[in-house]
């Protein structure tokens, strides 16, 4: 799909029918032909309007023949069933002296931001429309950080009360999506550093101050991801823990039950077998004698089992206990 805009700082966008000198071209998931007709307009080469169509494309900074190529990649929410996933796309800003032009696989907010005028934009000042782009790209992961963390409060608000598959895997997408977020971000940075060498940039009061913003909100959103990701990485960790520690305690729990039922199954096994046994012809107390026996023997083997089992909690207890203090000193 392609789009002609035009604006002056300070003016609305306006969509015109038409490539001018000095226009925007949007193209979102643009055909073959599209692009054929873009390049002939533009004098833009075809690889480079088709850069930014590769999903695993890095994010780059290349100059050919008066065509500058800026690749970023830039954050998406994409729906799913399992609930909202995070991720990063390649988005291409391609200036010369006849245009701007944008090339991305789907809709970007910032461009939305742009074409719907709520950021001004002067399509005839590439130096300015990139940086205000960059800028807005920066603040859009910076948002998309915020929600991945209060989406991460909520999932393990869930967990808290009941431990589901689920909410688990909901918690390793995150997770998933932080790495993504984190590589995007190092890969913008390499980029900007380059661009600081523009004397459109460097030689501007103005774009210079901007660049800086720019540099430091980007490195704001790779702290915040780089936190995120750590407690993100324990709270899956923890979580790993008590799932284990339940499931011990369960197999605990069942291996004393089994080893307690076995004393009187085996008793009454030896008194059910067809051979000769003590106080088989004794009268009707024999029974009950060999009842007493089994509910005596079930109450030793239970007290020494329950004992062994407080023990090695204490053991481990006081190990933690130790290690704790240990890091203290």
């Amino acid at each position: 799909m392609i789009k002609y805009f035009r604006s002056k700082e300070k003016s609305p966008t306006q969509q015109i029918e038409a490539f001018e000198k000095g226009c925007w071209i949007d193209l979102v998931n643009p055909t073959d032909d599209e692009v054929e007709d873009v390049s002939a307009l533009t004098g833009i080469p075809d690889e480079m309007l088709k850069a930014a169509l590769d999903e695993e494309e890095t994010a780059r900074f290349e100059r050919d023949e008066g065509n500058m190529l800026v690749l970023l990649d830039t954050p998406i929410i994409t729906d799913s069933d399992d609930g909202d996933s995070y991720e990063t796309i390649p988005l291409a800003l391609i200036t010369n002296e006849k245009c701007i032009v944008t090339v991305s696989l789907r809709g970007n907010p910032v461009l939305g931001d742009f074409i719907a005028s709520r950021i001004d934009i002067d399509t005839g000042d590439n130096t300015t429309f990139l940086l205000r782009f960059l800028m807005g790209n920066a603040k859009r992961f910076l948002f998309n950080l915020r929600q991945i963390d209060k989406k991460s409060l909520r999932v393990q608000a869930e967990l808290h009360r009941s431990m589901k598959n689920k909410e688990l895997i909901q918690l390793l997408a995150l997770e998933n999506s932080l790495v993504y977020f984190s590589t995007s971000l190092s890969a913008n940075l390499g980029v900007y550093n380059k661009l600081e060498r523009l004397p459109s940039v460097a030689n501007v009061e103005d774009n210079k101050d901007l660049y800086d913003d720019i540099v430091i909100e980007t490195r704001q959103a790779v702290e915040m991801c780089n936190i995120y990701r750590d407690i993100l990485s324990g709270t899956m960790d923890a979580y790993a823990s008590v799932i284990s520690n339940n499931l011990n305690i369960v197999m605990k729990l069942l291996t004393v039950i089994t080893m307690i039922i076995s004393v009187p199954t085996l008793i009454a096994s030896l008194w059910g077998m067809n051979v000769e046994v003590p106080l088989q012809n004794v009268g009707w107390w024999g029974f009950w004698v060999v009842i007493g026996v089994c509910v005596l023997i079930t109450g030793v083997v239970s007290f020494f089992l329950i004992r062994a089992s407080s023990s090695v909690h204490i053991g481990k207890a006081r190990q933690t206990q130790n290690r704790r203090k240990h890091r203290r000193d």
